[in-house]
């Protein structure tokens, strides 16, 4: 039987790029993510009788949301949920799942890479059901309802035993407890070459961070790909990443970064991050930055089955380099450059119109499945690496002689006080009319401007995406604000130099962003707003 329980509405459950996050204690507020599920639950339509697809990437709190969402999700009308065993599904895979099942849609429960535990961070994102993060105009609708809910919808029914798959039933509606690996592996197996990869004798390092794609990669490379027992490194998911930030960026992966720089090092290293959507790459000596990867995916992705065909479009983020866009001229095909979040390229995907997609943030993905995705990359490279028959670095070296390579990072500067963070944004887009025609650090400004896309599916436009200046010979730098941490503001300062095939394609890359990183400094004032001289993390 249904129960109706009073609530009262919370200030701060606006959505962000992807989803809700919060910390663990914000969640565990009482009501707090009931209020959260059933503004899901109140604006999206076709719940009665419908499919939802549960599961996360195995962080604290994970378990006891799904319970309490199961219970809302039958009060709700929704004729069965399926969820993960042990509550456990990537995010790649659950948007799989909610697509190969026809579900509405799905609860995701993550924080993706931010740190997890009693003291850290939670999220819950909605996903719709082509599989992909609910559109803007949905994540509006939502934080309009979580300012004026009054009440959550439940039953009353014991636990669900995650652990053992089958069905039961809760109210009225039918729980699945299924494998959370299988149909996404045997998805994985249609894309790509696996006996060609097995037959290359390729040796490689996989950290899954304690995080969840462990299971996957347990499963996918030392199970059907034949790579090494041990291969797949810290590959138990744990409440608490092991006590380390689950994000695959040469700060918190750096033991795998030692081992791929050491002298015998093993031919391919990777790493994806907690809820195993984003990658790294890196090859015995030579990382690739998420940039490139894209570029150098999208230029060899024809040697994968599952991509023989050709390549419709290819798509990055706005912040992410324009190495690809020199590809896709290459290849013929269109190059779209969207805001920051999966959901843009959705659209694209959805249309027909792209193939393969990026960010620099370390998520890349395809048309397989509405969302960035991790170890599709580890295993298009893997793809790659045993039909050409070269290292990482080789495939890099050839890549630049082609194309030219954009030297590229980001820095971010955390935690940065909301207010300070806003005013250096506010008084830098206010500048913008001025700088075109200005030499900086050495640099000519050649145009900044504030980042608008329209997209070209249904003409929708996002504007204030993030502040772009634009320098002579194809340089530039890009600031904004990002929309993933739980405590205060994070600044964005990517920055990238592009030098032209037949240049100087081997140097380091702190050294060819020099004059750039001083150029940031002085256009924006980041010492002067922040009092921060360097940044905290780079990428």
């Amino acid at each position: 039987m249904t129960r109706t329980v009073p609530t009262t509405p919370y200030t701060d459950q606006k959505p962000g790029t992807s989803g809700l996050r919060k910390k663990v204690k914000v969640f565990q507020q009482p009501n707090y993510a009931e209020n959260f599920v059933q503004s899901v639950f109140d604006v999206i339509d076709g719940k009665a009788g419908a499919t939802l697809v549960i599961g996360g990437d195995g962080r604290y709190l994970n378990r006891d949301v799904i319970q309490k969402a199961i219970r809302m999700a039958a009060a709700n009308g929704f004729a069965r949920v399926v969820v993960g065993r042990g509550g456990l599904l990537s995010t790649p895979a659950a948007s799989h799942m909610i697509r190969s099942r026809g579900a509405l849609g799905g609860l995701v429960l993550s924080a993706s890479h931010n740190p997890g535990g009693p003291d850290e961070d939670f999220g819950i994102k909605y996903n719709i059901a082509n599989g992909g993060p609910a559109p803007e105009q949905v994540g509006d609708a939502l934080y309009a309802r979580t300012k004026t809910i009054d009440r959550w919808l439940t039953v009353d029914a014991p636990d669900v035993d995650l652990d053992s798959m089958g069905e039961v039933v809760v109210g009225d509606m039918v729980v699945e407890i299924v494998d959370p690996v299988q149909d996404y592996a045997a998805l994985m197996e249609t894309l790509f070459d696996f006996p060609a990869i097995r037959a290359a004798g390729l040796t490689m390092a996989f950290d899954a961070m304690h995080a969840i794609t462990g299971p996957y990669a347990t499963e996918i490379l030392e199970r059907r790909l034949g790579f090494a027992h041990g291969t797949v490194r810290n590959g138990t998911p744990l409440e608490d990443f092991g006590g380390h930030h689950p994000d695959p960026n040469l700060v918190h992966a750096h033991a795998l970064y030692e081992t791929m720089m050491a002298p015998d090092a093993p031919d391919f290293g990777a790493a994806s991050d907690g809820d195993g959507d984003r990658n790294l790459i890196i090859g015995r000596h030579r990382f690739v930055t998420p940039s490139d990867s894209l570029a150098m995916l999208a230029a060899n992705a024809h040697l994968a089955p599952g991509y023989a065909d050709g390549l419709r479009g290819i798509a990055r983020s706005m912040p992410t380099s324009a190495a690809a866009d020199r590809v896709a001229q290459r290849l013929g095909v269109p190059i779209y450059e969207t805001p920051t979040g999966w959901k843009f390229f959705g659209n694209l995907l959805d249309a027909g119109m792209a193939t393969i997609c990026g960010e620099e943030s370390a998520g890349t993905g395809s048309d397989h499945v509405r969302e960035k995705d991790g170890l599709w990359a580890v295993l298009l490279w893997l793809n790659i690496l045993a039909a050409r028959g070269q290292s990482v670095d080789g495939i890099a070296r050839d890549h630049w002689a082609t194309y030219g390579r954009n030297y590229y990072a980001r820095h971010d500067y955390e935690g940065v006080d909301t207010e300070t963070a806003d005013a250096l944004m506010t008084a830098l887009r206010g500048a913008l009319a001025a700088l075109p025609g200005r030499t900086v650090a050495g640099l000519t400004i050649f145009t900044a401007d504030d980042f608008a896309y329209t997209d070209p599916t249904d003409q929708s436009v996002s504007s204030h995406q993030g502040v772009r200046i634009l320098f002579e010979g194809g340089s530039r730098v890009v600031f904004r604000l990002s929309g993933t941490g739980t405590t205060g503001a994070t600044l964005r300062v990517y920055l990238e130099r592009y030098e032209p095939a037949g240049g100087d394609l081997d140097r380091d890359t702190g050294d060819m962003l020099a004059d750039i990183v001083a150029a940031a400094d002085e256009i924006a004032g980041i010492v002067r707003h922040t009092g921060r001289h360097a940044p905290d993390v780079v990428t």
